[in-house]
């Protein structure tokens, strides 16, 4: 997926931008609630490895604290109401695979915003189990290279058990299994690595190469608008579009 790290990169500029709009804020709080309340109520993120990853989000884009004892409160008191997680599939133009995870309060609403938006942007919404066996769950670590080569990066990285390495501009993306992620991360960390970003994702195994520029622009902006809604949490795509489009679009 030559150009999928490139647009990684560009996700992460995207999200701390829209700090300012509090739209990641809002994400945050709900991944945080659902990590408490789908946890047992455990609110010591030593104890829930979701909602340590949700408070190490929250902390990456510098979102108060209040905030996230709050989010952690409307758990434990129940005041979350309906508010679950729900995820969905579909295609954008030219056969690429969405999984698409958000968090809603109203199942019904998020379900039609997510069909008449993949609908108006040239996707069709899918049933489940369309195309989730096209991803595989894994943990996810962006390494900042510092003075670090790739090679130092990626030696150290599969010694400690990292089931991928792929190389993302500035960064460094180490692929690991799920319930591996915090301890590779923080063996990463012990030996002086700066970890920008740890999460768990979907990776892709089977791809669908884009070489049309138009299309391109087509399937960027139906995850661009997927990701804006509210509800939504992450965008899962299966695309292989070049490097040298993805920045050319962005630059548009």
């Amino acid at each position: 997926m030559s150009g999928h790290s490139k647009w990684s990169q560009i996700k992460r500029q995207k999200q701390k931008a829209d700090v300012k709009r509090g739209l990641v804020f809002t994400k945050l709080a709900n991944a945080i609630t659902i990590a408490v309340r789908d946890g047992g109520g455990v609110a010591d993120p030593t104890q829930n490895f979701r909602l340590r990853l949700a408070i190490d989000a929250s902390k990456s884009v510098n979102m108060p604290k209040e905030n996230v004892e709050r989010a952690i409160q409307r758990a434990l008191k129940k005041e979350a109401g309906n508010l679950e997680e729900v995820v969905y599939e579909g295609f954008a133009p030219g056969g690429v695979a969405l999984v698409i995870k958000a968090a809603s309060d109203n199942k019904n609403r998020t379900t039609s915003e997510i069909k008449n938006l993949l609908e108006k942007n040239g996707g069709t919404f899918a049933s489940l189990g369309a195309v989730s066996w096209m991803f595989k769950d894994q943990g996810l670590i962006a390494i900042t290279r510092g003075n670090k080569t790739y090679d130092e990066i990626f030696e150290v990285a599969v010694d400690l058990g990292a089931e991928d390495v792929k190389e993302a501009g500035k960064l460094v993306e180490i692929y690991t299994k799920p319930n591996e992620l915090y301890s590779i991360k923080n063996s990463l960390e012990n030996k002086g690595l700066s970890v920008q970003d740890a999460q768990l994702t979907k990776n892709s195994t089977t791809t669908v190469e884009v070489k049309d520029p138009e299309m391109a622009k087509k399937i960027l902006s139906l995850v661009d608008k997927l990701e804006d809604l509210e509800d939504v949490q992450n965008v899962y795509a299966n695309f292989d579009i070049p490097e040298n489009i993805i920045i050319a679009l962005k630059d548009e």
